[in-house]
């Protein structure tokens, strides 16, 4: 087995949404970092599963107040003032949900982030799996990647878990939890079209607003009604402030009695901006495979297959049925699949479902989400979990902290995990994409510090005041300022 004689004080194992985040905001601190990543880019769900198109949703609470900064702001701002992003979307029923829509062009956004690693001097290896933990005893020194190279050792000070299902974390020996094949959130693989004639699609929105789904939308804690909704909808000349279109309950009724849909998920797409303001439809959710884990290479492969499937019977249904995608195309298929349900490590602190709904405080407080809970898929024409309905939403409408310790993983040292796979309970899964970038970037910045102090990331939760005075630095937002909306 060969080796690579530089010693990192940073290797960040996937180059995901948190693992950029992670190694971008590690050099920054001044760390040494090494970026290894399976595939030819990097971005994950940003443009290999997805693209999102909810690329930035729900940066504002339903207070109207932003909870998420850093380096989700600061690319938003770069790729807006370049022209690749729209304003931020914050009509007042979306506000008054808590899930506002913040576009950008997830093409651009790829671009911006290489030139980002350059930047900040990252060792960056593509093309490359790690394979296993380097090991002595409870403590990890390195990991193990294969590549064009062949099996290759790489040591340094820290390593950070981001590819997002603990793949490293499992092979290095710490616990996780995961539910059974029985109970795994369907996963999905995205497309995106265009040639939509959006004003013919505009004017049969605004004649049946009451044939799209709006369960999302309620919130207990604002005057929001579904009455409310439906009237904005009716008087929508935009599309982009409607952010995602699901529902046309009747034309996709109609379609399955046809033998024109599916039975696994319902009819809907977001939407992703190109150049000049052009728009794009995204579907993200016209295939939903249950019964596969993440954790297993043949349940993968299953689900691959079945989405391309259900997603050619999902645009069929969209050309023949639903006006103003009469002449429109596929331009993207994603080559991966949306994994939505992976193993959590088990950390010093588990984040739960109660810390969600009460808006929970920590001191060592390391981001900030006005996610809901209990946001599960189900493989059905209903989509998303029926418990939901507006009753999981945080409490006030304010945001929960997300703690520190839900990045340090119980047993091994000198380990940290940014991204879905941190500690929390399934109903309080960190697992959007803004979520994985807050995470992602706090992950980067703790392994910095422990690398120049010679502290492992356990012994960094006594005092995490030097930790969050630098993400600050970074922009990111840490408490919410009750007079700024």
């Amino acid at each position: 087995m060969g080796s690579y004689n530089t010693l990192y004080d940073v290797i960040v194992a996937g180059g995901g949404t948190s693992g950029v985040s992670a190694a971008i905001c590690a050099a920054r601190a001044g760390a040494r970092v090494l970026l290894v990543e399976r595939f030819g880019t990097v971005g994950g769900q940003f443009n290999v599963s997805g693209p999102p198109g909810f690329t930035y949703a729900r940066l504002f609470n339903a207070n109207g107040q932003q909870d998420t900064g850093g380096i989700v702001e600061e690319t938003y701002e770069k790729l807006y003032k370049s022209g690749h992003a729209l304003p931020h979307k914050k009509p007042p029923f979306r506000i008054k949900a808590g899930y506002t829509f913040s576009y950008v062009d997830p093409d651009w956004w790829t671009f911006l982030i290489f030139d980002m690693l350059e930047e900040e001097k990252i060792d960056l290896l593509l093309d490359s799996l790690i394979v296993d933990a380097l090991m002595e005893g409870d403590t990890i020194e390195g990991v193990v990647i294969e590549n064009a190279n062949g099996r290759v050792e790489v040591r340094g000070k820290i390593v950070i878990d981001c590819t997002g299902e603990a793949y490293l974390s499992s092979k290095a020996g710490v616990p996780t939890e995961y539910c059974t094949r029985e109970e795994v959130g369907p996963h999905s693989m995205a497309f995106t079209v265009d040639g939509v004639d959006w004003d013919r699609l505009l004017t049969y929105i605004n004649r049946h607003p009451d044939q799209l789904q709006y369960a999302h939308l309620l919130n207990p804690y604002t005057d929001n009604t579904k009455e409310a909704i439906q009237e904005a909808y009716s008087k929508c000349m935009d599309i982009t402030e409607l952010g995602e279109i699901m529902g046309f309950f009747e034309l996709r009724d109609e379609a399955y009695s046809n033998g024109d849909w599916h039975e696994f998920a319902g009819a809907g797409f977001f939407l992703t901006p190109k150049e000049g303001g052009h728009i794009q439809a995204h579907f993200q959710h016209s295939s939903q495979v249950p019964g596969c884990l993440a954790t297993d290479a043949w349940d993968i492969t299953k689900a691959i297959v079945e989405c391309r499937k259900q997603n050619q019977i999902a645009w069929r249904f969209f050309k023949n049925y639903v006006p103003g995608f009469e002449n429109a195309y596929i331009t993207k298929q994603s080559t991966e699949p949306r994994l939505r349900e992976g193993p959590r490590i088990v950390g010093d602190y588990i984040l739960t479902e109660q810390d969600i709904l009460n808006a929970a405080r920590f001191n060592d407080v390391i981001g900030m989400s006005c996610f809901e809970a209990d946001s599960q898929h189900v493989a059905s024409m209903n989509t998303l979990n029926a418990l939901k309905n507006g009753k999981k939403c945080v409490k006030d409408a304010s945001s929960h902290d997300i703690p520190y310790r839900c990045l340090v993983p119980k047993k091994i040292e000198n380990l940290l995990v940014g991204g879905k796979a941190v500690s929390a309970e399934r109903n309080a899964y960190l697992r959007y994409l803004q979520q994985t970038m807050v995470t992602g970037q706090a992950a980067g910045v703790a392994a910095a510090l422990c690398a120049r102090d010679g502290k492992t990331p356990r012994e960094l939760e006594a005092d995490t005041s030097e930790l969050q005075k630098l993400l600050i630095n970074q922009g990111v937002i840490l408490h919410l300022d009750a007079n700024k909306k």
